[in-house]
């Protein structure tokens, strides 16, 4: 298995997010682009030492910017939102 800090790459705290962690106990991170579930679920579980019941993963699309002129665009990127089991929870923010 590869390294777990490989896959997970960061969390993805927004106001969506945060709601889903307290309301349903999903948790959203940005995940390596050829990640898939098993990897992804492997990683959390050792992590966080946690257990997780599911993983639902996303591509999303960079968004198309301007600067003056010229345009670009931001990268693209996989999203997975991950359903911990009831009794286990992950705190981000821990101490404030």
């Amino acid at each position: 298995m590869r390294d777990p800090y490989e896959i997970i790459k960061r969390p993805v705290i927004t106001e969506k997010a945060t709601l889903q962690k307290e309301r349903e106990n999903k948790v959203t991170f940005e995940v390596a682009r050829d990640a898939n579930k098993a990897e992804i679920k492997e990683a959390v579980e050792r992590l966080f030492n946690v257990k997780v019941e599911g993983v639902n993963v996303m591509n999303v699309r960079g968004k198309r910017r301007r600067l003056g002129r010229l345009w670009g665009k931001r990268p693209d990127w996989k999203k997975a939102i991950v359903t911990l089991k009831p009794g286990y929870s992950i705190d981000f923010f821990e101490g404030t």
